[in-house]
């Protein structure tokens, strides 16, 4: 089996939408007949749990600090697409978390993130902002990295200094996102507009097509991983 394309995405500053834009990408591209991995680097927040649902056991910090394959701790996503949307998110009690983030444990999620590669078309990692051993093995392990941050003056402004830590690490940047969008956005690759949907029960609403936000976000995984999904949308939708 090739292996699939990986993307960390990767946020700029805190609350800049990189769980949601993660999701999104991963139900975008499995309308488009994709097979999709979600992989949770953001072990602080564990955002991505919340759109997981049931109990979540072994999680992947509990796979990065002892035995077990990702396939345990894969769950399908139930969306009404024909292809397949998996996520392995981190929710764990402090003292896991910690242990987690140690070198050994990035070197198993690097393992983790190349596994992913051999089973799905696309493997999409929910980064955080870089400072921890989790996020620097997600970067550096990614065939693409994204910036994400929100059309903020905060967050364009952190942009350089997040491109500066990246090119230290040897992780240059492809592509960036502006979430929360209202138009293009300088320096941005991508944008992404706001959505009225709040709640995560609610979520994703990209796999609608009928909406305004599904075609914003399709244009944006076509441009941040220079594919061609070849989505159809109602006139009405499309921008």
């Amino acid at each position: 089996m090739t292996s699939g394309s990986t993307l960390a995405l990767a946020g700029v500053v805190g609350g800049a939408g990189t769980t949601r834009t993660t999701v999104e990408f991963g139900a975008t591209l499995a309308r488009a007949g994709r097979d999709v991995a979600l992989l949770d680097a953001a072990f602080a927040t564990q955002g991505l749990a919340a759109h997981v649902p049931g109990r979540i056991d072994p999680d992947l910090t509990a796979l990065c600090t002892g035995a077990g394959e990702l396939t345990d701790g894969l769950v399908d996503l139930a969306l009404d697409v024909p292809g397949r949307l998996a996520a392995c998110p981190a929710r764990a009690p402090f003292e896991r978390l910690a242990r987690a983030k140690t070198p050994e444990a990035a070197r198993r999620f690097e393992g983790m993130l190349e596994s992913a590669s051999t089973r799905f078309d696309h493997v999409l990692v929910d980064t955080p902002p870089v400072a921890a051993n989790q996020a620097v093995a997600a970067v550096t392990s990614a065939d693409r990295v994204a910036l994400v941050a929100p059309d903020t003056e905060r967050g364009l402004d952190r942009l350089p200094t997040m491109r500066d830590r990246l090119h230290d690490l040897g992780a240059p940047v492809d592509t960036v996102i502006a979430t929360r969008a209202e138009g293009a956005v300088d320096p941005a690759d991508a944008t992404v507009p706001e959505s009225d949907v709040r709640t995560v029960a609610d979520l994703p609403v990209s796999a609608d097509p009928d909406t305004e936000f599904a075609p914003a976000v399709a244009a944006a995984v076509e441009t941040v991983l220079d594919t061609e999904l070849g989505l159809d949308f109602p006139e009405e939708g499309l921008l």
